[in-house]
């Protein structure tokens, strides 16, 4: 169950990756465009899709799922 949790806490991390809002107010405090940082963004997907694609894949084959016991 732990690559489960895994592979879902990465899957849900990835749009924060890519669309950061974090980044709102540092829009506002460095007066800058948000077409600026689309190649920021662009690159985060770049790097982190195919992480996290092969981290899947890695602990679905090589850590044992184990249902639980009822």
């Amino acid at each position: 169950m732990g690559w489960v949790v895994q592979i879902y806490n990465a899957a849900e991390a990835l749009p924060n990756l890519i669309n950061p809002f974090w980044m709102l107010p540092l829009l506002g405090m460095l007066h800058v465009k948000a077409r600026d940082l689309v190649g920021y963004s662009f690159l985060q997907l770049v790097v982190h899709v195919p992480l996290i694609f092969f981290l899947c894949w890695l602990f679905a084959q090589y850590i044992p799922y184990v249902p639980p016991i009822r």
